[in-house]
């Protein structure tokens, strides 16, 4: 139980697996089906901040994260063009539910391509929507632009985001952990809210 807290601590797996740990997540959280429960906002975030406290050249961070992002998505959407349907019909497991892929087929069918964009801030739609994309034969160039510009605006603002606030606010490491909080509780408050609505 303790380890799988850990996989979710976004500043545990900086410290564990360093920048191509991160890269690799974010890489997973966005290509791989499985790659839902990674914590891609908070990480983003977390690695920003790291940056502001010489982890890193912050530029280069956000590069590397903004190209694993756009490489994850891609490589989603390969996989739904290939798979098809066939993921429809999959049977629910640890790393799979059926509802993740019916909620993000809802979201793609009320928001179109922009929801290539709007999913990257967006937890479990953004696992799956380029996904769905791949399923639903999307034209890869218009994919791809979404991508890019989705991935951007994601990586960037959160990294960014990160890296400033450190700048700003001295000792910051020490509110870490009501950051993470707050970035989770915002990053699924559309969710919350539409279960709300539906009850």
């Amino acid at each position: 139980m303790t380890d799988l807290v850990n996989l979710l601590d976004p500043f545990f797996i900086i410290k564990a697996v360093g920048l191509i740990g991160v890269f690799a997540v974010i890489f997973a959280e966005t290509g791989l089906f499985f790659g839902f429960f990674f914590p891609g906002d908070s990480l983003l975030f977390a690695v920003g901040l790291f940056s502001s406290q010489g982890f890193g050249d912050v530029q280069l961070v956000a590069l590397g994260c903004f190209i694993a992002a756009v490489l994850g998505d891609s490589f989603g959407y390969a996989f739904g063009r290939k798979i098809g349907p066939a993921i429809f019909t999959k049977e629910d497991s640890f790393l799979f539910k059926k509802s993740y892929v019916e909620k993000s087929k809802l979201f793609y069918e009320k928001h179109g391509k922009k929801t290539i964009i709007l999913a990257r801030f967006i937890p479990v739609v953004r696992t799956f929507a380029p996904i769905l994309a791949g399923v639903g034969k999307m034209e890869y160039k218009a994919f791809l632009f979404f991508n890019v510009l989705g991935g951007a605006l994601w990586v960037f603002l959160m990294v960014f985001g990160g890296y400033f606030l450190g700048e700003m606010i001295p000792g910051v490491d020490q509110y870490i952990l009501p950051i993470v909080v707050l970035i989770v509780l915002t990053s699924f408050a559309p969710a919350l809210k539409n279960l709300i609505k539906r009850k």
